[in-house]
């Protein structure tokens, strides 16, 4: 891996996996189109590493407060939330644990990728639009929660988006658009590092290349970034930016395709 293709997909990796464009998607997507080989599991393991340190860094107030309070008082609304987010965690983690190889070969196809941003684009559109939007954190249910927890489990396809899904799915569930992206960054802080994590593990020292720290370093400013300025643009505006973005990307890529 090349330094200057380590710094691009890092900028990838950071944007894609918290804004709902599909990370996944991108990491594909952008080599296919360079004629990039596959960075390989070292690489993978430093995007992953980043993104878990961008989360960490943005939220580590709201986890601390979140674990307090699940452990002890398990009542109050954030002890609550804390427990909610455990359940809703599982379909996801089930999900990539049985199903990471089948997503690493078979759904790595650039047409399926197309299709899906473009039709999980509309379904975003559609959502964002067509439902109410009142509910914030503290208003949330059990079968809230656990309805986009289970959504999660959807982003094993690349082009749907992790972010993407579950800020689709608290949309229909009515929560605000700022309400929808917080608790789909939350509930990703254990999948990313449940992966980033697992995948460490199978590398040695000797991977610790400067690819892999530039990778890493890069992923996380771009990451942290990415969360800070979503959050503040879902505060005044919809999801039609990166709604526009998906029909546009998809298109393009679909036609790429095929004249190929």
């Amino acid at each position: 891996m090349d330094l200057w293709q380590a710094v691009v997909l890092g900028i990838v990796q950071g944007l894609g996996e918290f804004l709902p464009i599909s990370s996944s998607a991108h990491l594909v997507l952008v080599p296919w189109l360079m004629g990039w080989s596959y960075g390989g599991l070292t690489f993978d393991v430093a995007l992953h590493v980043g993104t878990l340190v961008a989360i960490v860094a943005f939220f580590w107030r709201d986890w601390l407060v979140l674990l307090s309070d699940g452990l002890r008082r398990k009542k109050t609304k954030e002890g609550r939330l804390f427990w909610y987010l455990v359940l809703a965690t599982i379909p996801g983690a089930l999900t990539g644990f049985f199903l990471e190889d089948l997503a690493g070969t078979v759904l790595r196809n650039p047409l399926l990728i197309g299709i899906l941003l473009m039709v999980m684009g509309v379904v975003l559109h559609w959502a964002d639009t067509r439902s109410p939007a009142g509910k914030k954190l503290p208003d949330m249910r059990l079968k809230e929660t656990f309805l986009i927890g289970l959504s999660q489990a959807l982003a094993i396809l690349p082009g749907v988006s992790r972010s993407g899904i579950t800020m689709t799915t608290g949309r229909l569930l009515g929560l605000t658009r700022e309400a929808s992206a917080r608790f789909s960054f939350l509930l990703a802080t254990p999948i990313i590092a449940g992966a980033g994590l697992k995948k460490l593990t199978e590398i040695s020292a000797a991977d610790l290349t400067l690819a892999f720290i530039v990778g890493v370093a890069v992923s996380a400013v771009v990451g942290f970034l990415a969360i800070k300025f979503l959050l503040q643009y879902l505060s005044r505006f919809s999801y039609a930016l990166f709604v526009w973005y998906r029909l546009l990307v998809g298109a393009l890529v679909i036609v790429i395709y095929l004249l190929r």
